[in-house]
């Protein structure tokens, strides 16, 4: 009986330890630079973690781990870089930053 006992416990405990962690899904940061032509990259920025994203008709989407992020748009002359702080990747969602209009 004591050993059914220790048994059932070890089950209990090994099911607790793998419904303890959840798996992380990436989510999206999508938006669009305006004008299109006036930006050459866009970078998403978190501690030494950087990532270029494709621009296509000014339209770019990074997939990234959950967490804060700086987005940056290095522009062509004559306009100016763009930098976005504290974006938000969540878990499985989408955040959409809509039009990054940029300045002379």
């Amino acid at each position: 009986m004591k050993k059914v006992f220790m048994v059932l416990v070890a089950s209990v405990i090994t099911a607790t330890g793998l419904f303890s962690f959840s798996t992380m899904v990436d989510g999206n940061i999508i938006g669009k630079v305006v004008p299109p032509e006036g930006a050459e990259k866009v970078w998403a920025i978190n501690g030494s973690d950087s990532l270029e994203a494709q621009l296509v008709d000014g339209g770019f989407s990074f997939s990234l781990a959950p967490g804060t992020w700086k987005i940056v748009v290095d522009a062509k002359e004559p306009f100016k870089d763009a930098v976005l702080e504290n974006v938000e990747s969540r878990d499985g969602e989408s955040t959409d930053l809509g039009e990054i209009t940029l300045q002379q």
